[in-house]
């Protein structure tokens, strides 16, 4: 296990993750949780990401900014604003070897925990998430309209 060497560290199966655990893994799916409010985001981060470099030929690949991410959604990066990093859980739900099972995985958690639809005892959308594959949209079916 290697060191801990980010702030608010992913978690998996309960125990911080870092680089030196990365090994033949693609990617993850993950779940984010405010601890203030409880809203949740589900997303797929990849370990590995491919740039060009400045007036470079060929691509390079390198690790991601997979420590650093809190989701693509405006609304939740608002709230990591505003509540601070540390409000908020980061967890892995489960770890792929290809890109093709971590976009699956993704869009079959998106489903099975009904992001679209769930909502909080107050009526508030349960998730961050506003769409599945760009495709289904939040405002198209959830009741929050």
């Amino acid at each position: 296990m290697g060191e801990v060497d980010y702030e608010n560290p992913w978690h998996y199966k309960g125990t911080a993750f870092t680089s030196d655990d990365i090994g033949d893994f693609f990617g993850y799916v993950y779940r984010i949780t405010n601890l203030q409010n409880g809203r949740q985001y589900i997303g797929r981060k990849y370990f590995v990401q491919k740039r060009k470099p400045k007036g470079g030929k060929r691509r390079v690949t390198s690790e991601s900014d997979w420590k650093k991410y809190y989701g693509s959604s405006p609304e939740l990066k608002e709230d990591v604003k505003q509540f601070g990093k540390l409000n908020f859980k980061r967890e892995i739900l489960s770890l792929h070897k290809t890109l093709g099972k971590v976009n699956y995985e993704e869009t079959k958690q998106l489903f099975l925990h009904d992001v679209l639809m769930e909502s909080l005892d107050d009526g508030t959308p349960m998730y961050y998430n506003s769409n599945i594959l760009g495709r289904y949209m939040k405002k198209d079916y959830g009741n929050f309209t």
